[in-house]
């Protein structure tokens, strides 16, 4: 992994490259993170390609769920064509598995607490109305830790949303 992350910082200079306990980029400092201890695997230089795709595409905040589905997206099809680049081919199956976290995640969330009926989400990214019953709950604006729905009218349903690593 060491090889590949001196070649991304050689062909990246305008990126800054930290080694972490993840690989994730982070637009407030500029610094795509990479596991250094990660062994060689396809699978870690494609996601290290996926945060440097972040990178050069100035992803930095989004507003709302479905804007953040559409960045890691956007994201994926960029490492694409970085991998030819480094002679990898990603395999379309593990980009569906990671894209998938995310649409489980957007899709427990839009589900209305009292009816069960999906909806969407408002403009400011916080909270959702449902189109049917016009329950109105909130959702935690973080997407890495344990989220809970919470109706804005009535007991909150603490069925947990989902769990990140």
């Amino acid at each position: 992994m060491e090889t590949f992350v001196k070649r991304l910082v050689t062909d990246f200079p305008q990126l800054t490259f930290t080694a972490g306990q993840a690989h994730y980029w982070c637009p407030a400092t500029g610094e795509v993170f990479y596991k250094l201890s990660a062994p060689a695997q396809n699978r870690d230089r494609w996601s290290l390609l996926h945060e440097v795709s972040h990178g050069l595409l100035g992803h930095a905040a989004y507003k709302t769920d479905l804007e953040l589905l559409r960045l890691e997206v956007s994201a994926w099809e960029q490492a694409q064509l970085l991998a030819k680049k480094y002679r990898l081919h990603i395999n379309e199956d593990y980009i569906q598995d990671c894209l998938d976290t995310y649409r489980d995640w957007l899709y427990r969330r839009c589900v209305c607490p009292h009816c069960g009926m999906q909806n969407l989400q408002n403009d400011q990214g916080n909270s959702y109305l449902c189109y049917n019953c016009h329950t109105e709950w909130r959702v935690s604006a973080s997407r890495f830790s344990r989220a809970y729905r919470r109706s804005a009218k009535g007991k909150p349903n603490l069925e947990p949303l989902v769990i990140f690593k």
